[in-house]
């Protein structure tokens, strides 16, 4: 999409995130002045995408908007995972896009291709943008392999059978901290790992149960395997994040970005490789979501308590009684802080549509506004406000309850309750351009309760039906209720008008 239509400015205010690996929020000053470069942790391609999957693309989709906003040219890094990532995240086990492809009876690849597909259809219905670079881990064997012999000849891997894991202890006794990020104690995960069995978890190769694997030996009926300096195998899940962010990004980037389900172990041992490879950390600051729950728990396809994102869309799940537009669904995400877990409940979403509803509804009576010569309503000190939200770790609970000011006193003007001249009418409309559609990123064509042909048709239906009742012609009224009835939809009148739902 095009991004030169919004405010470009200088950084004339500073922008704040909070770092997870200082534990603080942080005053965001780029490595190269004016340029950023963001990587983030991309999908593992071996199912439709869930409504897990939407949180972090839409955040740091809102973060790379407003920075190019701020006047930074910014190089956003997404991989694909599409091989190396087990099944239950260990060193042992089955490749999740292995197992995939022998229950659909294809190739791996073809699972990949499918659902890689399938990810970036619902992204871009969501606005995000497309990254600048969307490296696959299997396009890039070569610098995986490279990076571990690097860290093998800095003494800080260990080869066995085949097979090469990282050395935590190697790593600590070079004074590293393995755990600066997400906290961990080395000592108790060992304690933890020595009340398991290791020959039972297929842990007797390592030296330590904190190692972790950077090259995993294969079997002979492994569809996936590489030739490397150590034998047929695969690269670990780990690897493939700090070789792909060094080369399209550096060694020493601006932003890593990612769910806090990431931090142990994944970006742990991507610090610990990428330190042991070359010498620092990868990034600069480390900027962590929190997860979308339902009842509490973290919604994810190996939970098998995820909501795949077209259910939403068309309504069809038992937690639903009806579909939501693409544009809701981002607006749910963006109404909480992206520190902050997001529960899920039909009820939030509902919220949700009625609320970009009345935003909606507030921008399209902008243009029709009659102006004054004096104007007695402002907009300026709400624009300070947002900017002051997205600067303070990207607010944007704040921004959105901005908005909805503003929308309070575009109606007020409408009403004829206030006045506003031109002026102020231009700010308001770059207000609601820059902000609500730009930053935001809300989808102009998917407004509301968008689903799709049928909603439209419903909406139709249920006129037609008003329309007869108004005329007494209570025939017809009740053979559009029966005849929708039959075919799975069940209208439902209250004094607030009529609702459907699937029966």
């Amino acid at each position: 999409m095009e991004i030169t239509s919004y405010i470009i400015k200088k950084c004339t205010k500073i922008v704040k995130l909070y770092n997870t690996l200082s534990r603080n929020t942080e005053e965001f000053t780029s490595i190269i002045p004016q340029k950023a470069g963001i990587y983030v942790c991309g999908p593992t391609v071996y199912g439709a995408p869930h409504l897990g999957h939407v949180r972090g693309p839409i955040v740091f989709d809102v973060l790379r908007r407003y920075l190019i906003q701020q006047g930074y040219q910014v190089r956003f890094v997404r991989n694909i995972t599409d091989v190396g990532h087990l099944v239950g995240d260990a060193d042992e086990g089955e490749d999740k896009l292995q197992k995939q492809a022998r229950l659909e009876q294809l190739e791996p690849m073809e699972v990949a291709q499918t659902y890689t597909d399938m990810y970036n259809s619902v992204m871009d219905r969501l606005n995000v943008i497309r990254p600048s670079i969307e490296p696959k881990a299997s396009g890039h064997i070569i610098e995986q392999i490279e990076m571990i012999q690097t860290i093998l000849n800095q003494g800080m891997a260990y080869e066995v059978d085949g097979s090469v894991y990282f050395d935590v202890e190697a790593y600590r006794n070079a004074s590293n901290n393995y755990g600066e990020l997400s906290g961990r104690v080395v000592e108790d995960l060992v304690a933890g790992a020595g009340n398991q069995s290791r020959d039972l978890e297929g842990q007797t190769e390592k030296r330590n149960p904190t190692d972790f694997a950077l090259w995993k030996k294969s079997s002979p009926e492994h569809i996936m395997q590489w030739s490397s300096p150590w034998g047929k195998g695969y690269p670990g899940w780990h690897i493939e994040c700090s070789a792909m962010s060094a080369k399209y990004l550096g060694e020493f980037f601006d932003i890593h970005g990612g769910g806090m389900d990431l931090l142990f172990p994944h970006h742990e041992c991507e610090i610990a490789q990428s330190k042991a490879a070359h010498k620092h950390t990868p990034a600069k600051y480390w900027v962590h979501h929190n997860m979308i729950t339902i009842n509490g728990q973290k919604m994810a396809k190996s939970l098998n308590n995820g909501i795949k994102v077209e259910e939403l869309f068309t309504g069809n799940h038992e937690l639903l009684t009806r579909g939501f537009g693409a544009a809701t669904l981002r607006f749910f995400v963006l109404q909480a802080h992206y520190r902050g877990t997001l529960d899920f409940s039909e009820e939030a979403l509902l919220a949700s549509d009625k609320g970009l509803a009345r935003l909606v509804a507030a921008e399209q009576l902008i243009e029709g506004l009659k102006v004054s010569e004096v104007s007695t309503v402002d907009f300026s000190d709400i624009i300070d406000s947002i900017e002051y939200a997205l600067n303070d770790d990207l607010n944007t609970p704040i921004v959105i309850a901005q908005l909805f000011e503003a929308a309070r006193r575009v109606n007020l003007v409408n009403d004829g309750k206030e006045t506003i001249d031109s002026n102020s009418k231009d700010l308001v409309s770059s207000l609601f351009r820059d902000y609500f559609r730009g930053v935001l990123g809300i989808p102009s064509n998917q407004d509301s309760s968008d689903n799709g042909t049928l909603d439209s048709v419903l909406k139709l239906l249920i006129e037609l039906r008003s329309e007869a009742k108004l005329s007494k012609n209570y025939a017809l009224s009740d053979q559009i209720r029966n005849k929708l009835k039959e075919s799975g939809i069940e209208l439902m009148d209250s004094k607030e008008g009529t609702s459907w739902k699937k029966a």
